[in-house]
């Protein structure tokens, strides 16, 4: 009597990488094997599953990358899979491969796209992983944690600087559509003024606040500018040195270094909590959600609705900056 065939899941990083997708993809792995599941990692996203181009995985090619940062599946943007022809070429390349299901790691648009596949017919299980923490229906996402304190980590050498020369720093944080990173920066970081893409500000508020912390005495200021925010960092450097205000200014721009590095012990507890979670959703026939952190338990949120909501930052936060800056 022949073997049964094994339930083969599929496993792909898409959009922008985050400390902590190895640990995730580790997590889905290892959970598959042990339920004698086959796991197979798709190469580049959905670039990757359009192209057909996948990689069977066993616990040892695993083995190693919880601590790396990336994806060691590599990732990427993909304008085809975004039209329906590139969806049916997908789809296709996963019954060539004998796919019996998909889990997708990646953030607002790429759980948008897994949504899409559902809407297809496929089993699919999202996986939150974006560093500005800007996916609905989770209070927290791969690599949100790491970036956060790579940032904390580079403003507080900032500020070491900025104390000894009396300047006040413009920190461009990532956050091209959400504040999070630097909402939470300018509360963890000490900072005189937040930019976000959610509340619009002048150059005149901003060379206010800094003229206010030369005045009552500090040594530095320190301005946290998300890259979204409607006054780009260049512009608000060159307006505030046109002014008096006390300091003068030096920018920097933290850029891709925020997603690099190693995984916080956060972000690896919670990548594997997620992963091992994915596959028990597929174990109990449960299919087109994601999995995602509500209160301290790990929940399923339909990718309908991930999909259908958009995640803002919370307003008590930003005002919480603004009190903590005097």
């Amino acid at each position: 009597m022949s073997e049964a065939k094994k339930h083969k899941i599929g496993i792909l990083t898409s959009g922008g990488d985050a400390p902590g997708m190895n640990a995730a993809i580790r997590a889905v792995v290892r959970t598959a094997l042990a339920n004698n599941f086959e796991a197979v990692g798709v190469i580049s996203g959905f670039e990757g599953l359009i192209n057909g181009d996948f990689r069977p995985l066993s616990a040892r090619d695993v083995g190693g990358i919880l601590q790396r940062g990336g994806t060691f599946l590599q990732t990427s943007r993909s304008k085809r899979f975004e039209e329906s022809n590139g969806q049916r070429e997908a789809i296709r390349k996963m019954n060539e491969e004998g796919l019996d299901s998909l889990i997708v790691i990646g953030g607002e648009g790429s759980l948008k796209g897994a949504y899409a596949l559902s809407q297809k017919g496929i089993k699919v299980i999202g996986i939150p992983g974006s560093i500005d923490n800007d996916v609905w229906g989770t209070n927290i996402s791969i690599g949100t944690d790491t970036a956060m304190n790579t940032i904390m980590d580079s403003v507080d050498k900032l500020r070491d600087t900025a104390s000894s020369h009396h300047r006040a720093f413009l920190v461009e944080t990532m956050g091209r559509n959400s504040g999070y990173l630097a909402v939470m920066a300018g509360i963890v970081c000490g900072a005189e003024k937040v930019l976000i893409p959610e509340v619009p500000a002048t150059i005149q508020e901003v060379a206010d606040a800094v003229a206010d912390a030369y005045e009552r005495g500090k040594t530095h200021a320190i301005i946290i500018n998300a890259e979204g925010s409607n006054i780009t960092t260049t512009d608000l450097a060159q307006g505030i040195d046109a002014m008096d205000v006390g300091f003068k200014t030096r920018m920097t721009i933290l850029g891709h270094i925020q997603r690099g590095g190693g995984p916080t012990a956060y972000d690896r507890l919670l990548a594997s909590r997620m992963g091992v979670k994915a596959v028990e959703a597929l174990l109990e026939g449960t299919h087109g959600v994601m999995t995602g952190i509500r209160g301290s338990g790990v929940k399923y949120i339909p990718l309908a609705d991930v999909a259908a909501n958009k995640r803002t930052v919370n307003m008590e936060y930003y005002s919480m900056a603004k009190v903590l800056s005097r």
